[in-house]
């Protein structure tokens, strides 16, 4: 948030002792205003707090469920919230979200409450985002979707300064067992490329710009990681 700036005229110069009293009283009136923002810093509840989840207005709409099919999709149909991710396989911020979707699968996905919708947002300034976003849907087709989305985040700092990422996704392939020509020949001819610009041409839709982007259902995360996922996952839950 931005200061306003003021400037004051003055006529003839002042005397030397009036000026030194305005410097010092310029220096308190600095000392208390930082006071006071300090103080009013510390003082305010943590945005984790259960009366401070982030939260929409009943007239919100609803997320397009019909959309989902643009995402790659985990657990029960019938499952009484649905968390969706817009992400970017070469975003630093959605590698570190990476381990709190992966705890979702493990608590609340696999227990049929909760579906899972992660959708490719690969943004225009990452040179291997797309390449990425193909490689994991080239597993898919082997049934190897989720491993290679969560070994893609695990080694994001290992393949996304490479001048060629693409060699080195298939060696991922070979590590988690996959039919390695099968996935070159996948990865090579682009085949997913237009899937990867389906849901990405959702996020447009949607007014999404930045990644990770979060929803709990149709409640944008402001804080995306595990402490506030699953207290919002949760309140969803009891609330139903």
């Amino acid at each position: 948030m931005g200061e306003a700036k003021r400037r004051q005229e003055t006529g003839s110069p002042a005397p030397r002792n009036r000026s030194r009293k305005g410097v010092v009283y310029a220096g308190l009136v600095i000392i208390a205003v930082a006071v006071l923002a300090a103080l009013y810093y510390l003082t305010q509840p943590s945005l984790t707090g259960t009366g401070d989840l982030p939260d929409v207005s009943e007239d919100t709409p609803a997320f397009p469920a019909e959309l989902d099919r643009y995402g790659i999709s985990v657990g029960s149909e019938d499952a009484g919230v649905v968390v969706r991710e817009f992400a970017d396989y070469q975003c630093p911020a959605c590698a570190r979200f990476a381990g709190a979707s992966q705890r979702l699968k493990e608590e609340y996905v696999e227990s049929g409450k909760v579906r899972f919708v992660f959708f490719d947002l690969p943004l225009r300034q990452h040179t291997h985002a797309m390449t990425a976003a193909m490689a994991a849907r080239c597993a898919g087709d082997q049934d190897q979707y989720w491993a290679m989305h969560d070994r893609l985040f695990e080694e994001q700092s290992s393949w996304d300064s490479l001048s060629d990422a693409g060699e080195q996704f298939s060696d991922y392939a070979d590590d988690l067992g996959l039919n390695t020509r099968r996935f070159n020949r996948c990865l090579e001819s682009e085949l997913h490329r237009e899937a990867v610009e389906e849901s990405r041409q959702v996020a447009t839709r949607l007014q999404v710009a930045s990644t990770p982007t979060v929803l709990v259902d149709n409640i944008p995360l402001n804080r995306p990681g595990w402490e506030q996922l699953s207290a919002v996952v949760e309140r969803e839950l009891n609330e139903q």
